[in-house]
């Protein structure tokens, strides 16, 4: 598509709207004599009126320029190498322009052919190789694709590393959606869109750039981000990218399960997650990230359809919408917490007692999901606690009620307790009960002081004053 320049006259951004470290960046890059550009997120937000959660910076100079250049940089990333300018409050990523060529497509078939396996043994062996040649030297070998092939793919074309330099142009080509391909000129205040970015925002559209199918195939995350700039901006997917999500969607387990893990976590707290979810199930990407939980949602129990995990996203998205923080263990129990619980009774049916069987069933849970998304131990072990304080709750306070307040995830099992609660509302709240257990035991007063659930809350008995009895008068001495 022919380069299409935006005036400041004609566009929104200002540089008062962008973080004063991004504008420090981009001039210094500037002053130096390199091409720099505000690109991707911040500057799509900043289009559409919304505040940014960061700003990134693509520039012509080098990995190893920007680490001469700036003291608080550091490198990172094998696949593509960034630098990260870190700051008192925020990080500054800085790119540089990514190229078009493909270096081992002109490197010997044999070469060509390596499989993931053997791609894996070899970049160890190239980086100690590389390591002989000063930094710049390097950099300068990996721009001209003269050491090795500076991008590595896997047989079915996933792209395993990505070191090739090249144009803003070509940058703008290989980002993954049009949207978030448009460049903020600092040196004119510009805005520069290569691929057709601004037609697509006027019209609400996540598009692609090129072709959909090889996109996809080359990093199939690539699909999950689009279903979430969907859902995060309202828009709608675009013809061919959505086709191509609905052909490809069995390929997102391709993808590392650390990463998908990452990926979810960001679906489902960006404030739409329950739109995000019905998008994601109908597009057919969830049953291949979540298989045995999907096969659950399909059966009905008792002849209902499982309608707890919209209300649970519902319940998630009012709570960032009130900006109360949402946890990663109490994300978890909300969209799995019906499904666990099914598990754990049907353990109990075995005979295991209540707590073994919370272990058994998240344990179980954790199997099933190893292969596609992997949540941490830590995260599981919380959900846990959830699931097995809400049969601790039923008891006020029982036994050692300050210890049931001093668990790490009592705060978040007590959020889970409203959730159901405001699923079937009881006659008297026991969440509120807790809480103002708590935070009298955080003041030192006595549980007595705590009314129970059903019980009306007493004013204290007045103390009963005691009669002064009269004392009969002495008998008069007789004269």
């Amino acid at each position: 598509m022919e380069k299409v320049i935006i005036p400041r006259a004609e566009h929104s951004v200002s540089r008062s709207q962008l973080s004063p470290n991004a504008v420090k960046t981009l001039y210094k890059l500037k002053e130096q004599g390199f091409t720099a550009y505000l690109v991707g997120g911040g500057v799509r937000d900043l289009l559409l009126g919304r505040e940014p959660k960061d700003f990134d910076v693509v520039t012509d100079a080098t990995p190893a320029q920007l680490k001469k250049m700036f003291r608080n940089c550091r490198l990172i990333g094998r696949r593509f190498r960034l630098a990260h300018l870190h700051f008192h409050d925020e990080i500054i990523e800085v790119a540089t322009f990514r190229s078009m060529v493909d270096p081992s497509a002109e490197a010997p078939a044999e070469e060509a052919a390596e499989t993931l396996s053997e791609a894996a043994q070899e970049l160890p062996r190239e980086a100690a190789a590389e390591a002989e040649f000063p930094e710049e030297e390097r950099e300068g070998r990996r721009r001209r694709g003269h050491h090795g092939p500076s991008m590595l793919k896997s047989e079915d074309g996933m792209v395993l590393r990505d070191n090739v330099f090249g144009t803003p142009e070509e940058d703008a080509v290989r980002r993954d959606f049009t949207v978030n391909a448009l460049f903020y000129n600092i040196a004119d205040f510009s805005i520069i869109d290569h691929v057709g970015g601004m037609e697509d925002l006027k019209q609400g559209l996540i598009r692609t750039i090129g072709d959909p199918l090889v996109r996809f195939t080359e990093d199939p995350v690539r699909m999950i981000r689009a279903i979430r700039f969907a859902s995060m901006l309202g828009f709608n997917i675009e013809e061919r990218t959505e086709a191509a999500i609905e052909e490809l969607c069995g390929t997102i387990s391709k993808a590392t399960p650390p990463r998908l893990y990452e990926e979810v976590l960001k679906l489902l707290l960006l404030g739409a997650g329950e739109r995000t979810y019905q998008m994601m199930r109908h597009s057919g990407l969830f049953a291949p990230l979540f298989p045995h939980f999907d096969a659950w949602l399909e059966r009905e129990s008792e002849g209902y359809p499982h309608v707890r995990v919209s209300k649970g996203l519902e319940w998630v998205d009012e709570l960032i919408g009130q900006d109360e923080p949402v946890s990663q263990p109490l994300l978890i129990a909300l969209v799995f917490g019906e499904y666990l619980e099914e598990k754990i009774a049907e353990f109990r049916e075995t005979g295991l007692p209540p707590q073994q069987a919370a272990d058994a069933a998240v344990a179980a849970f954790a199997g099933e999901l190893s292969p596609t998304v992997t949540v941490p131990n830590r995260v599981l072990v919380a959900v846990r606690d959830i699931l097995s304080l809400q049969l601790r709750f039923q008891k006020t306070p029982g036994r050692n009620g300050r210890g049931v307040i001093g668990r790490p995830s009592f705060l978040d099992a007590l959020q889970y307790l409203r959730f159901l609660e405001k699923l079937t509302p009881p006659k008297k709240s026991l969440a509120d009960w807790w809480e103002r257990y708590a935070l009298q035991q955080t003041a030192g007063l006595p549980a007595a002081d705590v009314a129970a659930p059903g019980e009306a809350e007493k004013a204290p008995a007045k103390k009963k004053r005691r009669r002064r009895r009269r004392r009969k008068p002495s008998p008069m001495p007789a004269e």
